[in-house]
């Protein structure tokens, strides 16, 4: 698996900025924002594989992987 799947991209549309977010919670909390979906999740897409470079780049270990878990029971359990 590519280093870049192991982390849940997430695209989210926030009545308060009228636009839509994209985050990578596991890997860092700001994204990116914009009015065009697609172009934010490419950004979004983008902003992972180079945050994942510069982690390789100071050597430091990237954190845990959030891809593959059950988030949907998780939330069930919170409500």
């Amino acid at each position: 698996m590519n280093e870049k799947n192991r982390y849940v991209k997430i695209m989210e549309w926030s009545e308060e900025d009228q636009c839509f977010v994209g985050s990578c919670r596991g890997l860092f909390y700001c994204g990116c924002h914009g009015s065009d979906e697609k172009q934010v999740f490419a950004e979004l897409c983008e902003i992972v594989e180079e945050t994942i470079e510069l982690y390789k780049q100071e050597g430091k270990f990237l954190p845990p992987a959030t891809s593959g878990k059950d988030y949907a029971n998780k939330m069930l359990s919170i409500a």
